[in-house]
């Protein structure tokens, strides 16, 4: 009994399909990989709105806490220069003036693009 040819194709069809069904898994990850790869590299390289948004605030508190320690330097200085001390008097006088330096940052928003 010798197998017809449209049995015989249908035979070797069946056993194709089923050797091949594991490298169709592999197939689609290799052709796929490419997309993945390119949408995490532009997830790593964008930066979120919230992302943004908590870099501002801690470039604000920073300047915020070195105007307090200026502030704090200054009282201190104004207080012994007030008290003779030559050289405090000008000591107060640069840090007043990288007060008002600072001031301005204070209040202009930082720059997001780098």
């Amino acid at each position: 009994m010798v197998p017809s040819m449209r049995a015989l194709s249908f035979l070797m069809l069946a056993a194709a399909g089923v050797s091949l069904s594991g490298c169709l898994g592999t197939v689609a990850d290799v052709v796929t990989a490419p997309v993945k790869i390119g949408s995490k590299a532009v997830d790593l390289a964008t930066t979120s709105q919230s992302e943004a948004d908590e870099k501002r605030g801690r470039e604000i508190r920073k300047r915020e806490e070195k105007l307090g320690k200026l502030e704090r330097r200054y009282g201190k200085e104004l207080r012994k220069c007030q008290d003779g001390d030559r050289k405090a008097c000008g000591d107060a006088q640069v840090t007043y003036r990288e007060m008002q330096d600072l001031i301005p940052a204070l209040l202009v928003e930082p720059d997001t693009d780098g």
